[in-house]
Formats: C-alpha cells, sequence, structure tokens
C-alpha cells in the first residue's frame, strides 16, 4: 500500500492546499493530511479548527485514495512513519519556495533515508494564494472566497470578528 502524509499548518486550508490534496490522492492509496500545531506561526484557528476544516473539505475530494486527516506536533518524520507513510508531500507555489523545501527535504532524508519527498507545484491559478496573504486580506476586510471554501471562509471571518489576532 502506497501512504503519502501532506504536512501543513493549514490556517486556513486553502484552494490551493485542496488542490494538491486532489492530485497527491491520485498518486497514493491513502493520503495522511498532516495538520501540524506549529505555534510559532501563532496560528488564528485552533488545531482542532483546522482539523475539522481540513475533514470538511477534503471530504468527497479523493481521486482514488482514502483521506486521513490528523493533527500532528512531532518531528515531521517521525508522524510520517507513525502514520505508515513512505512520501511527504510537499506543494510548490513559486521557486522561492522551493530554496526552503529542499533544505527541509535534505534534513529529513539524513533523519530518515527511507522516506522520499515529492514536490507538486500549484496549478497556475492557485500559485498566489497563501493562508498568510489570505488572513491578511480578510484581516482588513477583503473578501477571501477566491482563495478559501465558503465553511472555511465564515470560521475565519468569525474568528477575525470575536477578536482572535
Amino acid at each position: 500500500m502506497r501512504v503519502g502524509f501532506y504536512p501543513g499548518t493549514f490556517d486556513p486550508v486553502t484552494f490551493g492546499h485542496l488542490d494538491i490534496i486532489v492530485r497527491a490522492s491520485a498518486l497514493f492509496d491513502r493520503l495522511v493530511v498532516g495538520v501540524a500545531v506549529n505555534e510559532g506561526k501563532r496560528p488564528l484557528l485552533t488545531l482542532d479548527e483546522r482539523i475539522g476544516t481540513v475533514r470538511q473539505e477534503t471530504a468527497g475530494l479523493s481521486r482514488g485514495a482514502a483521506i486521513e486527516v490528523v493533527g500532528f506536533d512531532t518531528l515531521l518524520v517521525r508522524a510520517v512513519r507513525d502514520h505508515g507513510a513512505t512520501c511527504i508531500v510537499r506543494g510548490l507555489r513559486a521557486v522561492s519556495d522551493f530554496d526552503f523545501e529542499a533544505q527541509l527535504s535534505g534534513a529529513n532524508r539524513r533523519l530518515a533515508p527511507e522516506i522520499e519527498t515529492i514536490f507538486l507545484l500549484a496549478s497556475e491559478e492557485q500559485r498566489t494564494t497563501a493562508s498568510r496573504i489570505v488572513k491578511e486580506i480578510a484581516r482588513l476586510g477583503g473578501a477571501i472566497d477566491e482563495f478559501v471554501p465558503r465553511n472555511t471562509a465564515s470560521l475565519v471571518l468569525s474568528k477575525l470578528r470575536d477578536g482572535a489576532t
């Protein structure tokens, strides 16, 4: 069984993330979407909210693989191993993403040589979509419907109305 692991903070999950999930699901028998705690990024949404939105937005999206959504707060390669995956999936939006991702991939390779990393280039219409940008647009009163699904947009806007930063 081919198992892939797509990690991210997903704060919030965007159409760009969903594009990578759909395309990665065609490559594996099971795709684990790992939602990282990542307190260093100071997420707007709680871990449970992020897991919930990813589960909601991925229901029925698969191109073959069973999609499982889990939270994790460990070293990435440990989470990958814990879920029986042998491949890390990473999405790239631009050349600038590649430098960081190549370094991360190299470190993961040294820690776990049996785990491969594959990169999927975001589809053209999603290359400018980043969660950080979506949150900034929402904070400044702009519409985020073009970047995130409706239910996710409602949650983000609700959190911002309630005073989350």
